[in-house]
């Protein structure tokens, strides 16, 4: 099993949607619910990670190409993948991209973009699942949000605004669809150490002030974000809803 993650059984054979799953905290996820015995769709553009991730993992995993900046294309990627692997009881609004932009430098169309990238598709997604999981008698989807809008990430004001706008929505969604026994809650991960994060952004200067400003003096590593999302999908959090979950190791 991935490192810390429980066995939960009643994941044994649910139907998971992963956006964003060939890379990183993603492909962590994906592997995660793997192991539990789930049947994953994962969905993103990623040709190249995408399909090795699936077949290295066995035939209950699939990579599903998808540019989730077009929603009519995710509607309709997301209504196939139901149709040929079952209505999904389980969705992880995972897929982002942290990229960072002064603020002098945005014009209205980059603007847009970023909000689509990070946060326009967990709301189709979401909107895509919800007739599904209610014929289903219930579902759980994880939103996954980010520090950096509590902490005040710099040079990143479009990505900032798309996470703290995460968190609203995700009170907003659970609120909705609270009486179809749709449980949803949101992730904030703090400094994960994926690939990503080691080619961009660690430098010495950053790893310092990570472990300066967490109570825990380590980084935080894919499969421990993947934990709390898998719990978070289970039957043990069963009344857990319209809830902020913070891993950052006592960062914010």
């Amino acid at each position: 099993m991935s490192n810390a993650v429980a066995t939960y059984p009643d994941l044994k054979a649910k139907t998971v949607a992963i956006t964003g799953g060939a890379s990183g905290i993603g492909a962590a996820i994906v592997l995660a619910f793997a192991e539990q015995g789930s049947r994953v769709v994962f969905f993103d553009k990623d040709m190249n990670a995408g399909p090795v991730l699936a077949d290295s993992l066995g035939n209950d995993v699939h990579f599903v190409k998808l540019d989730l900046t077009d929603a009519d294309a995710l509607s309709c990627r997301f209504a196939e993948a139901a149709a040929e692997f079952g209505a999904f009881d389980v969705l992880v609004n995972n897929a982002a991209r942290d990229d960072r932009h002064d603020i002098g430098s945005v014009t209205p169309e980059y603007w847009r973009e970023r909000l689509a990238v990070n946060l326009d598709h967990q709301f189709f997604a979401t909107q895509a699942v919800i007739p599904g999981m209610i014929d289903k008698g219930g579902g759980s989807i994880v939103n996954m949000s980010s520090i950096a809008w509590r902490i005040g990430l710099e040079n990143a004001p479009a990505y900032v605004a798309s996470k703290a706008a995460i968190e609203g929505l995700t009170h907003a969604l659970a609120r909705d669809l609270g009486p179809s026994g749709i449980r949803v809650n949101c992730l904030l991960p703090g400094f994960v150490r994926t690939q990503r994060q080691l080619d961009k952004w660690l430098t010495p200067e950053l790893h310092e002030q990570i472990l300066r400003n967490q109570c825990l003096k380590q980084l935080i590593e894919p499969p421990q974000i993947a934990a709390m999302v898998i719990m978070l999908a289970s039957s043990a959090s069963q009344v857990v809803t319209n809830q902020t979950l913070v891993v950052d190791a006592g960062w914010s």
